[in-house]
């Protein structure tokens, strides 16, 4: 379970805005504008973005990006069948410990996530594209939308979508989160420590989609596709 500092010194702070200003631009391999992995039948990212243009918010208050933050910005919006927020990107390297993602890459890792493989053991955040919601609160609580381990979401970021789960929590009063895996898949630069985005990133997580088990991108990336579709009325 993610448990970000709630005081960063100015030394990090610093360090991860540096990282995300440098953050390249993320174009396609084919120069077109448009992303090189999606398929013709695929739901594109300006397809999703109109559908989230206009917020109901469902939470009772807003979050914080991060725990340095002046002011809490960021409410939970609804549909009829999905939630979505709007906000930043930290890297949650918590869980299983791999070359990327150890006490030395990220000095915040914990070797545990809030949900669990099939195994029982904990995920992979350095392979597995998944999103970190927060724990349940004042604000909101993830449980009473229909959402919960390995609920589909989909992640949208300039002209690309991916596809994952909720895989871990967070601090009740932040959010903005996702896997090592999930941030390179968009582009993004994935080190824990320096990389993430500081804007522009859209979280919709459907209702009732839970797949099992959670560790299966291959689910995860069919069931969202489809979700995906039915979301944009197609």
């Amino acid at each position: 379970m993610r448990t970000r500092m709630l005081a960063l010194t100015s030394a990090a702070c610093g360090a991860a805005l540096l990282g995300a200003a440098a953050l390249p631009a993320s174009a396609s391999a084919s120069g077109s504008g448009q992303d090189a992995e999606a398929g013709p039948d695929e739901v594109t990212a300006a397809e999703l973005l109109a559908e989230v243009r206009a917020c109901s918010r469902i939470s009772k208050g807003r979050y914080r990006t991060d725990s340095g933050s002046a002011k809490a910005t960021v409410p939970v919006c609804g549909t009829r069948n999905a939630v979505f927020w709007k906000a930043d990107v930290d890297i949650d390297c918590d869980g299983r410990k791999t070359r990327a993602c150890n006490r030395k890459t990220d000095p915040y890792f914990l070797p545990e996530t809030a949900f669990q493989s099939s195994r029982g053991e904990p995920l992979d955040s350095a392979a597995l594209p998944h999103v970190v919601v927060p724990g349940p609160g004042k604000v909101w609580d993830y449980r009473k939308s229909g959402l919960t381990g390995g609920s589909v979401v989909a992640v949208v970021y300039r002209d690309r979508v991916r596809y994952g789960v909720i895989g871990d929590t967070g601090p009740t009063g932040i959010i903005g989160e996702a896997s090592y895996a999930m941030a390179k898949s968009l582009g993004i630069d994935p080190d824990p420590s320096t990389g993430g985005a500081e804007s522009g990133v859209t979280y919709i997580a459907f209702k009732d989609s839970r797949i099992s088990p959670i560790e299966s991108r291959a689910r995860a990336q069919s069931r969202g596709a489809a979700l995906a579709r039915e979301f944009v009325g197609r």
